[in-house]
């Protein structure tokens, strides 16, 4: 079982780059911890912690798009070593911002930083997701995307863990330091891969790279399914997890300590999922599992927003981070099995468009809906959507439940 759950490890090129890009999220996390808490507590708003999440994720919808044509044309490991650089950059300067106490009742140097941070991971997105399934076999393929969610979703139990510890013990400052060292690890790993990408030769502008990209998604039937599906997906559910610093301080009255357990309960469910989707492998009719666990995922949302129990919101958000994660793991394996590698930067700058491009639109209308309505109404009616949504897919338009 084992054997099969990790798999793609079997290739060096992948074993180096999970493990830098493991490190690397981790350090992200922590960050996270730090800054939703920072921005909520120095603005005591929830529209500006919205705004900051936001702000973090539009420069993939402005952006995503020409990293794609960039990641096609260019080496994608030195895209993505220009991306390390920068975010390293802007966590330490953070760092010694709060260091030197100049975010005393300022939040907007935060904003900033953070609009600066998604520019950069508008550019690396594409370039990651182009580069990965050169390392690894076709076959092998669905196996890997499951690593790279557990890897991730790994950092997301153990980032806010640390990150915590580290916000209650040592101070934000901490969070951001160790955040900056982070990128080391995946400096280090994309300067030892082996295996390197050789761009075409072309003389076509930008613009007709973009064209050609989002040609070829309309040319794949399904395609366009997957592409609503994984934005909806984003800016439905991921608010359930920007928002979870208001849950833990207006309904369960708890601080830091509490928004932690929270967060690693959906980061250890996520765990699990994609340890699940791994050890199935290259599974049949993946659309139809990722509807089933969409629709489950927006009944674990509108539950979550109606708890009142600690100890009950921790178990269904450990399943909502199940589900979240098989959702996104198979609607990921499609789109990259359906995809030409000489078209994989712009296809997948497109997909990061959609997947990345619901997550500002959704922190910035959630955060406006919930001083009105509350945060446990306007998650709950984001869950029944998201069932609406899987319902509708399976009913109705067909293509993607036929996968």
């Amino acid at each position: 079982m084992l054997r099969r759950v990790f798999k793609a490890f079997h290739y060096r090129d992948f074993r180096l780059l999970w493990f830098g890009a493991c490190t690397s999220s981790i350090g992200t996390w922590m960050q996270s911890v730090a800054q939703s808490w920072l921005v909520l507590t120095i603005s005591g708003s929830a529209f500006l912690l919205g705004l900051d999440g936001f702000l973090g994720q539009i420069p993939i919808v402005l952006f995503s798009l020409i990293g794609g044509v960039i990641a096609d044309r260019i080496d994608r490991r030195r895209v993505l070593l220009g991306s390390q650089y920068v975010q390293m950059t802007c966590a330490f300067v953070l760092t010694v911002l709060l260091l030197l106490r100049l975010l005393d009742h300022r939040v907007w140097p935060i904003l900033c930083l953070s609009f600066v941070v998604g520019c950069a991971q508008s550019f690396g997105g594409p370039a990651y997701s182009a580069l990965v399934p050169s390392l690894v076999e076709k076959e092998d393929l669905p196996n890997a995307i499951a690593l790279n969610s557990i890897q991730f979703n790994l950092a997301r139990v153990i980032g806010p863990m640390l990150g915590g510890l580290a916000l209650t013990g040592l101070g934000a400052a901490w969070c951001f330091g160790l955040n900056g060292l982070s990128f080391v690890a995946v400096i280090i790993s994309l300067l030892l891969l082996q295996v390197k990408f050789a761009p075409q030769n072309t003389g076509d502008s930008i613009l007709t790279g973009v064209k050609q990209g989002i040609g070829f998604i309309r040319r794949q039937g399904a395609m366009e399914g997957l592409i609503v599906l994984a934005f909806c997906m984003t800016a439905l559910a991921i608010p359930m997890l920007t928002f979870l610093p208001v849950f833990a301080k207006d309904v369960f009255h708890g601080g830091p300590t509490a928004f932690t357990i929270l967060l690693s309960c959906s980061g250890a469910g996520s765990v699990a999922g994609a340890l699940i989707v791994a050890a199935f492998g290259n599974v049949s009719r993946k659309g139809l599992v990722a509807l089933v666990m969409l629709m489950l995922l927006g009944c674990g949302m509108a539950a979550f927003a109606l708890s009142r129990s600690l100890v009950l919101s921790c178990v269904i958000l450990f399943l909502s981070g199940a589900a979240l994660m098989a959702t996104f793991s198979m609607i990921s394996s499609l789109v990259q099995l359906i995809t030409a590698n000489e078209m994989r930067g712009r296809v997948m700058s497109v997909y990061n468009v959609a997947f990345r491009g619901g997550m500002p639109l959704g922190s910035i209308v959630t955060g406006y809906l919930v001083p009105i309505y509350s945060a446990p109404r306007v998650l709950a009616v984001n869950g029944i959507l998201l069932v609406a949504l899987a319902a509708y897919f399976l009913v109705a338009q067909r293509r993607v439940a036929a996968l």
